[in-house]
């Protein structure tokens, strides 16, 4: 739509405000102070037909709008933008990134991969809405997630160690390590409760003597001191953590998952997915994944994981 046709438009509109039923040629008696009737209606007038005026002028001009909004550049967001940077040396390239619009969701489970699932792996549904409203409630509390994020920091060393070692995206050890630390239940990780039975998952990554004997580390009729002594090792949070890496690595072998490369949300759908199903395997509930997919984009988890740490040196040395 162009100039002049826009132009044209708008004295067609003035000409029609001009004309005698919008009352403006008429005579009308009355000052406009004196709260006579007349200045009522002469007040009324000419705010119709300013009101109309702006709304012809709006009109003309809104092909125009439509079409410099037609013509300007559109954003394209990228999914996981935080792992972008620090994981580009690992081969992923950049450029090959997807539209976020056109990408499918990595949460998206069929019907017939939550049975495949379920019976590989005895998988099931989300946790109740409850649950969901007190998880989510916990990470609204900021002193929790500082303590959280401390000990995370602690374990720092030995998830970049075990994750090269394996294989296996750091990102994703720390995002579940993050979240089971950020609601676990107060005194589960102590000797004497792990030595009770009353908690079957043990240590930072909530993990239980079942991955032990699934990894080859404990046998199958292990006796109750081997049981006892395998809990102790959950509860060490170094050894917790190589249990941890390890269980993705056997679960990325059971899941023919390519190990080749790093898998990394931001580099194709199919890693965003196969990420996304790792999550779900370890801790078995459908509204995990997106959890642990969004720590996993966090900014502040993310540089401590791939951050330097440097002690201050007080300024009296």
């Amino acid at each position: 739509m162009g100039g002049p046709d826009v132009v044209a438009r708008f004295s067609r509109f003035r000409r029609t405000l001009r004309s005698p039923r919008l009352g403006s040629s008429q005579p009308v008696s009355g000052h406009p102070e004196s709260g006579q009737p007349g200045s009522s209606r002469l007040g009324s007038g000419r705010l119709v037909s300013l009101a109309l005026i702006s709304l012809g002028l709006g009109l003309a001009l809104l092909p125009l709008q439509i079409q410099r909004w037609s013509q300007a550049p559109r954003t394209v967001l990228f999914s996981d933008p935080s792992l972008i940077g620090s994981l580009a040396s690992n081969g992923a390239d950049p450029k090959g990134l997807i539209n976020e619009g056109q990408r499918p969701d990595p949460l998206d489970f069929s019907e017939a991969e939550l049975r495949d699932l379920n019976r590989r792996f005895g998988v099931h549904g989300p946790q109740p809405k409850l649950a969901q409203l007190f998880t989510e409630g916990l990470d609204q509390l900021q002193p929790l997630r500082v303590h959280t994020l401390s000990r995370v920091e602690e374990l720092q060393p030995i998830i970049l160690s075990e994750s090269r070692r394996h294989h296996i995206n750091p990102m994703l050890v720390a995002a579940v390590l993050f979240d089971e630390l950020q609601h676990a239940k107060p005194g589960e990780d102590t000797p004497l409760m792990a030595e009770s039975g009353l908690f079957h998952t043990h240590g930072p990554a909530q993990l239980g003597i079942g991955e032990l004997q699934k990894q080859g580390l404990l046998s199958q009729n292990a006796t109750s001191e081997q049981i006892n002594a395998a809990r102790q090792q959950l509860l060490d949070p170094d050894r917790n953590v190589q249990v941890l890496v390890g269980k993705f690595a056997r679960l990325s072998k059971a899941l023919s998952l390519p190990r080749q490369h790093l898998l990394m949300a931001s580099s194709s759908p199919r890693d965003a997915k196969a990420l996304a199903t790792l999550a779900y395997l370890h801790n078995g509930k459908l509204d995990y994944p997106g959890r642990i997919l969004r720590y996993m984009q966090d900014p502040e988890l993310h540089g401590l994981i791939y951050g330097t740490r440097t002690s201050r040196t007080s300024p009296l040395i």
